[in-house]
């Protein structure tokens, strides 16, 4: 009689960690933070829970590591940018990209967001990411326009994208991708910072 298939599967680190991040996405957009449970997302991947602790050191861990998951998933780095043509262009491709810009995918941002202030863990990883973020928008923006204080007109920039984000997880119909992406479009060449 053959041995019972085993109830859980054994792939490398990096692999299960990935499991668990993707898992925990999948949660959020469907539930939010109440969809961010250790049991939950350990049924999602199909794993133990002692795994989170694991791999992450708890769930904090894993909110943070998802976290940076999704900046890097939505967020282009310079190396990734063309270094030939608009860097600005293909930065709001990225940022306006139907993957990325979608209810689903915006719901987890806005999950994200509301326990950054209260996941210690998560408030380190969000400086990290925005600290390089704000660098990225600061330079392609000083492509094309000049200013006193680069860093102040990304946090702008970052500002608007996310109002356009917010508007359109409310209420997609009032904030198309189209009339978002050229909204950012038109601060970054036109407005005055």
């Amino acid at each position: 009689m053959p041995k019972p298939a085993p109830r859980f599967t054994r792939l490398p680190a990096a692999d299960r960690r990935l499991t668990l991040i993707d898992a925990a996405l999948a949660c959020m957009a469907e539930g939010g933070m109440a969809g961010f449970s250790v049991d939950k997302v350990c049924a999602r991947a199909g794993v133990s829970r002692g795994l989170v602790t694991h791999h992450f050191g708890g769930m904090a861990g894993l909110l943070a590591a998802t976290y940076a998951h999704l900046y890097a998933k939505a967020i282009p780095t310079s190396v990734s940018l063309p270094q030939e043509g608009s860097r600005l262009i293909a930065l709001l491709d990225a940022l306006f990209d139907p993957a990325q810009f979608n209810r689903p995918a915006l719901n987890v941002w806005l999950t994200m967001w509301g326990a950054i202030s209260n996941t210690p863990e998560l408030m380190a990883e969000h400086r990290r990411q925005y600290a390089g973020y704000v660098d990225l928008v600061a330079g392609i923006l000083g492509e094309h326009r000049q200013t006193d204080d680069a860093k102040a007109l990304a946090r702008r920039f970052i500002c608007l994208v996310d109002g356009l984000s917010l508007q359109h997880c409310i209420d997609p119909p009032s904030m198309p991708p189209d009339v978002a992406r050229q909204a950012a479009l038109d601060f970054a060449l036109h407005n005055a910072p």
